[in-house]
């Protein structure tokens, strides 16, 4: 429970009571119980504050089994540290790659990232 930010006070509330971002915890604690060796985050963070959403994800590496995990987000921070980003448009792969290699060269990803990180645009062009 400790990684997932979870508590028994919350458990024993019902699901109705809980929080989305409660509910995304409760759902990741539960796959994570059963040792899996894919794990799939179809946008797990969309109800999670972007320090929980980086918890989380730094818990997932340091899982002792080590799952393959395929992250599914539009939050670039959700996908920045992985070994292979698919970017897409339209249901195409319009990119692949890391994040510095998709920052430099992809302007789907550039135009995603510098949304959420306008501040960062700014001090590139400066």
């Amino acid at each position: 429970l400790k990684e997932t930010g979870l508590d028994e006070s919350i458990l024993s509330k019902k699901p109705g009571e809980l929080s989305g971002g409660q509910r995304q915890r409760l759902t990741i604690a539960r796959a994570l119980a059963g040792q899996p060796k894919i794990l799939v985050l179809d946008d797990s963070a969309s109800a999670l504050d972007v320090a929980t959403d980086a918890a989380l994800r730094k818990a997932i590496r340091g899982l002792p089994w080590h799952p393959t995990t395929f992250i599914v987000s539009q939050r670039a921070s959700s996908v920045m540290e992985a070994d292979q980003i698919l970017v897409m448009e339209d249901g195409c792969i319009v990119g692949k790659g890391k994040h510095e290699d998709l920052l430099r060269d992809n302007a789907i990803y550039q135009e995603i990232y510098y949304s959420q990180f306008p501040k960062d645009e700014k001090e590139q062009n400066s």
